[in-house]
């Protein structure tokens, strides 16, 4: 599991949010972005609940960034949805921890957990700003 389905609607959430000049609700950005609104307002409530969108209520309530999109980074957001951090292989941070106790002969784990570091920084440094800006 790197980048699943709620990852990427998160994302693409917060783009569109990033732009609107009032809050957002759930119906609106699911029409705009087809997708889901049951699935999409897991989503941003996930969002909400980590610091990454401010919840509105009432009639014009909804969803707005609670902060600049370059302070949002990428691995906070997919964590935030996902519950964890994204991985690339389903191996232990640490080598004493396999769950099939074979950590000690692996020969693979330093190349697996040196790739997963690697990509975590990566989404750590890049923010949704970055993503703007790529457009």
């Amino acid at each position: 599991m790197l980048i699943t389905k709620a990852s990427e609607y998160a994302i693409l959430s917060l783009i569109v949010l990033s732009r609107a000049t009032a809050p957002k609700d759930s119906e609106s950005l699911s029409k705009e972005l087809y997708i889901s609104k049951s699935f999409l307002a897991k989503i941003l409530q996930a969002l909400a609940k980590n610091g990454i969108l401010k919840s509105y209520k009432g009639a014009n309530g909804g969803f707005m960034l609670e902060k600049p999109p370059s302070e949002i980074d990428i691995l906070a957001i997919i964590t935030s949805v996902e519950g964890k951090n994204p991985s690339v292989f389903e191996c232990s941070l640490q080598q004493s921890d396999c769950p099939s106790d074979q950590g000690s002969i692996c020969s693979i784990w330093p190349m697996l957990n040196r790739l997963q570091k690697n990509i975590d920084n990566f989404l750590a440094n890049m923010t949704l700003q970055d993503i703007l800006e790529e457009k």
